[in-house]
């Protein structure tokens, strides 16, 4: 870490924000929204049952499908921007390894390869971990918003009218 200086740090922190609000995010997929949804179903069946109107029951699922849109895909907007900045965070890791590296020229020339190998790897280990840490991102995130949207096509076949 200390090799990668400050933003090896920074990395490690946005990490472990990113992995705990995933792990949120898989756990409310699990847990706490099939429980909201079930919840709705049963009321579902009590409008459809004892209710008349057709225009009311459709406003109340319309209702119900934008509230289960704004709990499973509103909160992932937090994780894609993580996704997204991990790399440019990388990417500012290279470039305070780079003025390393040419502060290390400036002072005793081209003479002295180690510590330009130094510099030269502090540039590189930031930019690793940020490509590693948004690859990984990407693939749960496209997991957490494909549950997602399966979660919905289900919710919208349970609360169907006919």
């Amino acid at each position: 870490m200390s090799t990668g200086g400050m933003v090896m740090w920074m990395l490690a922190v946005l990490s472990v924000l990113f992995w705990t609000l995933v792990l949120e995010r898989f756990w409310y997929m699990q847990r706490q929204f099939p429980a909201w949804v079930s919840e709705r179903t049963a009321a579902w069946k009590t409008i459809c049952c004892n209710v008349c109107s057709r225009d009311w029951p459709r406003t109340v699922r319309a209702a119900w499908m934008a509230q289960a849109g704004e709990q499973l895909l509103i909160p992932l907007g937090v994780i894609k921007a993580l996704v997204a900045l991990f790399p440019l965070l990388g990417l500012l890791g290279t470039v305070t390894g780079m003025v390393a590296v040419f502060d290390v020229l400036a002072m005793s020339g081209t003479g002295n390869p180690r510590a330009m190998a130094a510099g030269v790897w502090q540039a590189t280990l930031p930019t690793l971990a940020g490509m590693v840490l948004a690859i990984g991102g990407l693939f749960s995130l496209a997991h957490l918003e494909r549950n997602a949207r399966r979660a919905l096509a289900r919710l919208a076949d349970q609360l169907r009218h006919d």
